[in-house]
């Protein structure tokens, strides 16, 4: 039962779908540098009058100030203009998103690091699939568009599968199909998941694909799991991270960074770290190790959040507690 005047859960608050429409206008008329500026003015008009976005900006800025690695980056989170400088982030991440599906993003400004980038290439080229966990920190599309455009140094085209809850996402798909009606990338509704998707997504990965999943969004009635995150407890979604533990293939968590929040030069550094847990076990002890796979995600969402807490993009309460949705 919905609490008066408590934060409505994510999935309740519908779908932002206004400036992706309107910069994907833009997009087929515009040099990308000038949608870039234009990203600026958006996200002041929503820095004015969207008062949930600001709102739960300033909630979360206020929350990571303490926690910041960088003291500047701290002071940045309490000034008045915090929130501002969140929300135009976001601008400049959905003009970045766009422009990588619509095969306009240059590979030289994805920066990887000495991580399992490697592994997880090596992989690819070798006709292997992989499970992929995001998050809605950073710009995880932007992976997804490179992928796609085979920018990567992978000689063969890899099909992509995304889990995504399609009663709020639906005008983002549109929009993937419009810039790209070649994408091919196939999307599972994460509100329909049981045996049968799980059969589905494992012969997938067998034939050489990419399964994409979030690993920060929790679903109504869904299995989630209570973990101290930035100082307090908060809901993950133990059941997206056990689907992959059932798929007996590698998992990764993708991290995709601005170097620079509002920088109208946008290079990213890339992220990529493999889970080494083994899930060929009985069942109780799976149960014991997804809890692991979970808690290991949550930290490393930590670690990025405090380093980079502009481009956190949950604009909600995530820390409000089940049952108070």
């Amino acid at each position: 039962m919905m609490n008066k005047g408590a934060p409505l859960h994510w999935s309740r608050q519908g779908e932002q779908a206004g400036p992706l429409k309107f910069l994907l206008l833009l997009f087929r008329c515009l040099p990308v540098i000038i949608l870039r500026i234009i990203a600026f003015p958006v996200g002041f008009f929503y820095f004015l009058f969207s008062g949930r976005a600001k709102t739960e900006s300033s909630r979360f800025l206020k929350k990571i100030a303490p926690l910041a690695e960088d003291p500047k980056i701290s002071k940045k989170c309490l000034s008045f203009f915090g929130p501002l400088r969140h929300i135009i982030s976001f601008s400049l991440a959905i003009v970045e998103r766009i422009q990588s599906w619509g095969g306009k993003y240059y590979v030289k400004d994805v920066h990887l690091n000495n991580d399992d980038i490697g592994e997880l290439k090596y992989l690819l080229e070798s006709g292997q699939g992989a499970f992929l966990i995001f998050s809605h920190l950073g710009n995880a599309e932007l992976l997804r568009g490179l992928l796609n455009m085979e920018k990567i140094g992978i000689s063969r085209k890899i099909p992509v599968t995304a889990i995504m809850d399609m009663k709020v996402g639906p005008n983002f798909i549109s929009i993937i199909n419009e810039l790209n009606p070649q994408s091919g990338m196939g999307v599972i509704d994460a509100n329909g998941l049981g045996a049968h998707t799980a059969v589905l997504l494992e012969e997938k990965i067998a034939s050489g694909g990419l399964v994409m999943a979030t690993g920060d969004r929790t679903s109504i009635g869904g299995k989630n799991i209570m973990l101290p995150f930035l100082g307090k407890q908060a809901s993950f979604p133990s059941g997206i991270f056990y689907l992959a533990a059932l798929m007996n293939a590698p998992i990764y968590f993708i991290f995709c960074l601005r170097r620079k929040a509002l920088s109208l030069k946008p290079e990213y550094c890339m992220h990529v770290h493999r889970s080494r847990l083994s899930f060929d076990c009985p069942r109780k002890e799976r149960l014991i190790r997804n809890s692991l796979l979970v808690e290991s995600f949550s930290l490393l969402l930590e670690k990025y959040c405090k380093e980079n807490p502009f481009q956190w993009y949950n604009f909600y309460d995530f820390w409000q507690e089940d049952g108070k949705v």
